[in-house]
């Protein structure tokens, strides 16, 4: 059964960036081997199941899994505009330090500390001074071209 929108798929993957670092994967044992464990500790290393098109990955590897079949082996490029998108300038934003400093309610300000807005935005800390801080508020993705070594397991 030839994978299409709508369908039911079930993938182990692994993630790469250009340079060949594995950002993610379903595989433990990948995991393990590339450093992965302690990022994310408790973590359970199990294939992924997604519904095609329904926009539960990025548009680029959901695209990649249409024509697939059950038990194929793909490699799945994305580039930046169909994954996390590019970074921008504009996406760096800042905030008066006091404010934040209150809406924090005493944590300490720190370069590398992550952030969330009150709608669930992620951020990160780039840079503490004594009247403004800024946050980064681009996927720690965003800019990079992706791969993604995919197996289909299973389609409904």
């Amino acid at each position: 059964m030839t994978i299409s929108a709508g369908d039911s798929v079930t993938i182990e993957y692994v993630g790469r960036l250009d340079d060949g670092t594995v950002f993610d994967t379903s595989r433990r044992e990948v995991a393990e081997a590339e450093g992965l464990l302690d990022d994310q500790p408790g973590r359970e290393y199990t294939p992924l199941t997604v519904d095609v098109g329904a926009g539960q990955v990025i548009d680029g590897l959901d695209e990649g899994l249409v024509g697939m079949d059950p038990g194929e082996e793909a490699v799945v490029t994305v580039p930046p505009e169909d994954g996390y998108g590019e970074y921008t300038d504009e996406r760096v934003v800042e905030y008066d330090r006091d404010r934040l400093d209150e809406m924090l309610e005493g944590a300490t300000l720190a370069e590398g500390m992550q952030l969330q807005t009150e709608e669930g935005l992620p951020g990160e800390v780039v840079d503490v001074g004594e009247s403004v801080v800024r946050v980064d508020f681009n996927h720690e993705l965003a800019g990079e071209t992706l791969e993604f070594e995919v197996e289909v397991v299973e389609v409904e």
